[in-house]
Formats: structure tokens, C-alpha cells, sequence
């Protein structure tokens, strides 16, 4: 194809003629130092093009570089460890290239093309295999199997010949014969970021994804394969709460991509994951993440780029069976930079002058998510949970972006200022908050944890929602107003406030809590209500009740290890025994 002519610049906005043979987001390079850049307008040969980088200099009359081809990321082994910027560029191996400040013009692959690593077929020459069908495994790290699979584009072939040993991602390992031609398929392959990778068959959300954090599991539980949305304003705790999620959500491949938020918010993620261990196998969590660092100082437009780079890579293992979590923070910045080019493409602007499409583009993002039979003969399941942070200006809820997350998504994690302020993280609201998939794990918690876990959590969201009632009548006219069973109630909402839903991400014990853990504490504070309502029925004051030592003990049910799980039944029988004393008494 031939190079085409810069006319206009405008930020990150190029504007280019003589490029007839351009399609709608195909790669082109722009200017002598060749900026990557990508096409999002047609106009006769008029080509309009985001740059991923900075245009400082670039001028009229400079040439455009097409490719033909669209924006594609590398899959492969070696993608997890590693830390990327928004277009799929390893930020470690630019370091150690060109210094700490990323050079314009820098283009380096996605994956090591030096590297060489132990293929171990699982397949044999003469084999029958369909696209999908799992042909070869590499150790990625000490705790993923990296599954090589045949391109989902040949519908059925047969192996001539496939090869064991040491391996380069580009080198030949197996050859497939398909529709009369020989196929060569390498560990390496391209997949185009704004296409969906193909699956057999979407299967319903039915099991839960276990976070530790208990507000979370016990009340607005996400499953595997479902979605959700941290809305909420700024120092509300939306950054820390997805790391946590990304430490201990049940997922074997975390994929956490920071689109656009603060470089020093980055950093922590940076700092902290090399050093954190993975809950069930003990080694660092970096050796199951990919981290994409797109932060507000770094080119506006790749952005947008970020988000589909994420779920692209994210795609690619959960085709191999795995159950991936993907958290973007934020896509309130994703939106902006939507937004930016929008402006300089001169569009008809939306509600607050985002572009009339976001919520296609937010939809089509997170309905890449779900719990699907993956492609190929082994009938094998994967899951991609999509967890995104939305930053509404003042916590305005209102805000067109949190409105078209929320229409998609179906679980919605409310996080307010006012609980921050008054040192309750998680700071998620338990009223305004909702998850609609608790109809459709019931079953499997029944069975896996408890029958009566969500008669359980019922009756706790009971107490919550009478409390803020009576908070109304209390600050009109006082505590003492209130009848011994309402405050029973406020006695036993704080109790499920401040000794269930509170939690503490930076001690080594309460920073997560199993499902099976968070159901004995949500029963042992039911059994104090249940006790302690029929001995205050028969007389007895609330503030008698506000002395018992047990109630210590239930504050510090959080701190119980995960093993000495049997101290549950123990405060149980100190309830039964101390509220039994006061009532003889």
C-alpha cells in the first residue's frame, strides 16, 4: 500500500489523505519516527488516526505508513509476569532499551522472541484435532500450565506432524494438514483486540467467585463469568478494593489494567504484587497476573486501547479452561479519552459531551465477560469476570458513564465518601448496593457451604435496613425513645457493622476470609440476636446486654484463623450461656 499524507493535527488526532486503501482500524505508522497509530474514520481517502503517542512535531506534509492489518496483540507463552502499556509494549524490556522515560517511536514485541521454552505435546502425528483442541503444554510459571491450542479458523485437520523440545515463540512446532493444505502452527499467535475470540456456548453464571472480602461474598456476590462496578468518589477506596479482589478472587489468571489512573496508584500495584503470595499455592502473585500500566500522564488515546489489549489477553486463557479476572480502573478514563477524540473527530457530542456511542462501546466491552464451554473436542469450561472502577466527578451517580455501566452489568458495589470518612472500608454501601446473581448461585452455596446461608444473610440485611429506619425517629427524639427490641436492633446492627462488614485489608488475618468463615460469624451474630430477643422479651434491659464479655469475643471473630474454625461453636455456647444468666437473673 502506498504512504499517505498528514493534512491536519489536532493532539492526538492525525488527519491523512491519499489513503484509499485503508480499512476502519487498521495499524499505520506516523511521521520519519513512525507513531504507532490507528485508523477511526473514512472519508473518501481522507483517513482520520488516533495516535498512541505524543504528535509534538509531527507537521503537514509528513508521511503515513499503512499496514493493512488491525490492531493485534501477541499471544503466547510469556505474556503473564509481564507489565505492558497500552498497546502490548513490555514497559521492563523499553527500560532496559531506552531509559526510564519511554522514547517516541519505540517498537518492541509483546512477547520474547529470543526466549526458548519446553514444549510437551499431548497430541500424536495421524491425531484428529478441531479448532481449539489443546495440542501442547508449557510450564509458563511455577503455578501455569500455558496450553497451546490450534487456531480457532481450521474447522477440522489432522495432525502430520508435531515436535518436542526446547522452542522460540516463532519456531515451527506442529504442522496441521486442513482442507487440503499444510497449516504451520507456532506458539505465537495474533488475535485482533476489537474481536471477540469465538466459544462454543455461553453457560449460566451458576458459580460464585469467592473475593475473602465479606460484604462481598455474603451480600453482592459477582460469580465466575459475571460483571461488575465500583462507582464511587474519589478516596472512597475503589483502587484498593480491586487490589484485594485481584489478591484473592478465586481466579487462576489475574489481568490488571490501570487505564488511566495516577501514576502512584500504579506504582503501589507495581510494588506491592511482586511481593504478595498467591493464597493457595504460595508463590508470588505476579507468576498468575499481567499487568497493563496506562496511566493519565501516558498518550490519552491509547486509553482506549488498554481496556480491548486486557480482555484480549484475558480471552486467550480463558480459552484454555482457566477462570480469569479482569479489573479495569477506570473506565470513567476510558470514557475521556473517548470523549477527547470524539471532540477533535468534530462529532455531535452525547449527554455531557461524551460521544453518543458510549454506551455501545461500554456494553460491547463488558459483554465480552461470561462462563463459556470453550471451542475444541474436551468439553472444557472457562470463565472471564469483568470488574470495572468507575470515577463519576463528585461521586455523582448520575454520571452518563456509572448509567451506561450500569444497564450491563449485574452487580454493583455502591462505595461512599461518608463511610470512608468514618474509617468503614470496604466503604460499600449495604443499601444502595445489589448483586442479581444471587438467584443463580443459590444452589451451589447450599450445597458447597451451608442450606441456610442465605436465610442468614436475609435476616442480617433485615437488621441493616430496620437500623436506618430507626435512625430517622433517633435523631429526632433520641435513643431512649425506642423500645427495648429497637434497640436490640441498633445494638445488633452495629454489631453486623462493625464485626462483619468492616474488614481490614492490611492485617494479615482479616484481609480475607473464607465463604465457609463468613457464614459461622453471620450465624453466631443471628444466634446472639435470636437469644438476646427472647430473654429482652421477658424484661431484661439492653444495657445489661451491653456488658457481656461474649460480645468481645464476637468483635474478634474476624481475627480467628482459618483453622481453628471449631472456636465458632465455643462463642456460641458462651452466648447461650451468658444471655441465660442475665435472663434467670
Amino acid at each position: 500500500m502506498k504512504e499517505g499524507k498528514i493534512i491536519r493535527v489536532s493532539g492526538p488526532l492525525v488527519v491523512a489523505s491519499q489513503m484509499s486503501g485503508a480499512k476502519m482500524y487498521d495499524v499505520v505508522y506516523v511521521g520519519e519516527e513512525k507513531l504507532m497509530g490507528e485508523v477511526i474514520e473514512l472519508k473518501a481517502d481522507v483517513a482520520s488516526i488516533q495516535v498512541y503517542e505524543e504528535t509534538s512535531g509531527i507537521g503537514v506534509g509528513a508521511p503515513v505508513y499503512p499496514t493493512g492489518a488491525p490492531l493485534s496483540v501477541e499471544l503466547g507463552p510469556g505474556l503473564v509476569e509481564s507489565i505492558y502499556d497500552g498497546v502490548q509494549r513490555p514497559l521492563d524490556t523499553i527500560r532496559e532499551k531506552v531509559g526510564d522515560f519511554i522514547s517516541r517511536g519505540v517498537h518492541i514485541p509483546g512477547l520474547s522472541y529470543e526466549k526458548k521454552w519446553e514444549f510437551e505435546p499431548v497430541v500424536k502425528k495421524g491425531d484428529k484435532v478441531v479448532g481449539g483442541d489443546i495440542i501442547g503444554k508449557i510450564q509458563e510459571t511455577t503455578i501455569l500450565e500455558h496450553r497451546i491450542m490450534v487456531p480457532p479458523d481450521i474447522k477440522e485437520g489432522e495432525i502430520v506432524d508435531i515436535q518436542k523440545g526446547e522452542f522460540t515463540v516463532k519456531d515451527v512446532i506442529c504442522k496441521i494438514k486442513a482442507d487440503k493444505e499444510i497449516k504451520e502452527i507456532t506458539m505465537l499467535t495474533k488475535w485482533p483486540v476489537r474481536i471477540p475470540r469465538p466459544v462454543k456456548d455461553k453457560l449460566p453464571p451458576e458459580i460464585p467467585m469467592i473475593t475473602g472480602q465479606r460484604i462481598i461474598d455474603a451480600f453482592f456476590p459477582v460469580s465466575k463469568g459475571g460483571t461488575a462496578c465500583i462507582p464511587g468518589p474519589f478516596g472512597s477506596g475503589k483502587t484498593v478494593t480491586q487490589h484485594q479482589l485481584a489478591k484473592w478472587a478465586d481466579a487462576e489468571v489475574i489481568i490488571f489494567i490501570g487505564c488511566g489512573e495516577r501514576g502512584n496508584e500504579m506504582t503501589d500495584v507495581l510494588m506491592e504484587f511482586p511481593e504478595l503470595k498467591d493464597p493457595k499455592s504460595g508463590e508470588p502473585l505476579m507468576k498468575k497476573t499481567v499487568l497493563i500500566a496506562n496511566t493519565s500522564n501516558m498518550p490519552v488515546a491509547a486509553r482506549e486501547a488498554s481496556v480491548y489489549t486486557g480482555i484480549t489477553i484475558a480471552e486467550y486463557y480463558r480459552d484454555m479452561g482457566y477462570s480469569v479476572a479482569l479489573m479495569a480502573d477506570s473506565t470513567s478514563r476510558w470514557a475521556e479519552a473517548m470523549r477527547e477524540i470524539s471532540g477533535r473527530l468534530e462529532e455531535m457530542p452525547g449527554e455531557e459531551g461524551y460521544p453518543a456511542y458510549l454506551a455501545a462501546r461500554v456494553a460491547s466491552f463488558y459483554e465480552r465477560s461470561g462462563r463459556v464451554k470453550c471451542l475444541g473436542k474436551d468439553e472444557r469450561e472457562g470463565a472471564l469476570s469483568v470488574i470495572g472502577a468507575v470515577s463519576p466527578p463528585g461521586g455523582d451517580l448520575s454520571d452518563p458513564v456509572v448509567q451506561a455501566t450500569l444497564r450491563v452489568v449485574k452487580v454493583f458495589w455502591s462505595l461512599e465518601a461518608r463511610l470512608a470518612y468514618a474509617r468503614h472500608f470496604p466503604a460499600i454501601n449495604w443499601l444502595t448496593s445489589y448483586s442479581l446473581y444471587i438467584d443463580n448461585i443459590q444452589d451451589y452455596v447450599k450445597k458447597e457451604v451451608a442450606g441456610d446461608f442465605f436465610e442468614i444473610q436475609k435476616d442480617a440485611m433485615k437488621v441493616l435496613e430496620k437500623e436506618a429506619e430507626l435512625e430517622e425517629i433517633v435523631r429526632l427524639v433520641g435513643v431512649d425513645s425506642l423500645s427495648q427490641q429497637e434497640q436490640l436492633i441498633l445494638l445488633v446492627a452495629r454489631i453486623i457493622r462493625e464485626d462483619f462488614l468492616h474488614q481490614n485489608a492490611f492485617d494479615e488475618i482479616d484481609t480475607f476470609t473464607s465463604i465457609k468463615k463468613q457464614y459461622l460469624m453471620l450465624k453466631n451474630i443471628q444466634y446472639f440476636y435470636y437469644t438476646a430477643r427472647e430473654v429482652v422479651g421477658k424484661g431484661v434491659f439492653i444495657k445489661d446486654l451491653e456488658g457481656l464479655k461474649v460480645l468481645g469475643k464476637i468483635a474478634r471473630m474476624k481475627f480467628i484463623p482459618e483453622d481453628k474454625l471449631d472456636e465458632f461453636e465455643k462463642i456460641r455456647e458462651e452466648i447461650e450461656k451468658e444471655i441465660g444468666d442475665i435472663g434467670k437473673g
